[in-house]
């Protein structure tokens, strides 16, 4: 029997300046909304959550390179379906649970920040594992799986799987290295090399790229937040 079919997505909570204070990063906006629209598009029931119930919108996906038409329509409409999901976010604990098919950690470079030690978080996303659901994520969304477990076994859910995420060149290309290593926390490649995982990246940094393996779907950059939400959507199709 498949999973309930309910999709969560995980929005990280944590803020950081960057470029010496002159931009902020937070949640990444797009790549929340276009797993939302996928989910919602598939017949799902859609739920968004973060660890505090709070969110700082990343200044990168506020850009007209990342956020543009329909999509910036429905961001900047405070009565849209998305903006009432995101404003309203409930913390895991206040989270009306009844169980979800599809968890979907989105992100922005603070993910890195609060993802590792989000126990609300990760408790989801293990239940969601433990149920029979697909677990996925995007950018720097695996940085979510430092404490996400397969309870049947004890060992890291990424343990042994071929994962993707945001790219080390790519923290070099938009030249924040400096600061994020401020942070003193690992980036997804350093996660995946910690956690057991083989870690897969596409040529281009910014290129559409995600990986499927059993029931775990990454993708790698804003750009694969739609086509891993619809291989999320395959997958639990297939359940």
């Amino acid at each position: 029997m498949a999973p309930p079919k309910r999709a969560v997505i995980a929005v990280t909570s944590a803020k950081a300046d960057l470029f010496n204070g002159k931009e902020t990063t937070g949640a990444f906006v797009s790549e929340a909304l276009h797993p939302f629209r996928v989910f919602r598009d598939a017949g799902f029931e859609v739920d968004l959550v973060s660890e505090t119930g709070k969110y700082t919108p990343d200044w990168l996906s506020l850009q007209p390179d990342f956020l543009k038409g329909p999509d910036k329509a429905m961001y900047e409409d405070p009565q849209s379906a998305f903006r009432q999901k995101l404003d309203n976010m409930p913390t895991p604990e206040q989270l009306d649970e009844k169980g979800y098919g599809i968890f979907f950690a989105s992100a922005g470079h603070a993910a890195l920040i609060d993802y590792p030690n989000a126990t609300g978080l990760q408790k989801i996303a293990e239940d969601v594992w433990a149920n029979g659901g697909v677990v996925s994520s995007v950018c720097h969304g695996p940085a979510l799986f430092a404490n996400v477990k397969d309870r049947a076994t004890g060992k890291p859910i990424i343990s042994g799987k071929t994962i993707t995420g945001f790219t080390t060149e790519g923290e070099d290309v938009l030249k924040v290295m400096s600061e994020i290593r401020s942070w003193g926390k690992p980036l997804v490649e350093e996660h995946a090399a910690a956690l057991g995982a083989a870690y897969k990246r596409p040529d281009d940094v910014w290129g559409d790229f995600h990986i499927v393996d059993g029931r775990l779907v990454t993708g790698t950059n804003p750009a694969s937040a739609t086509s891993t939400a619809k291989a999320a959507v395959e997958v639990y199709n297939s359940l």
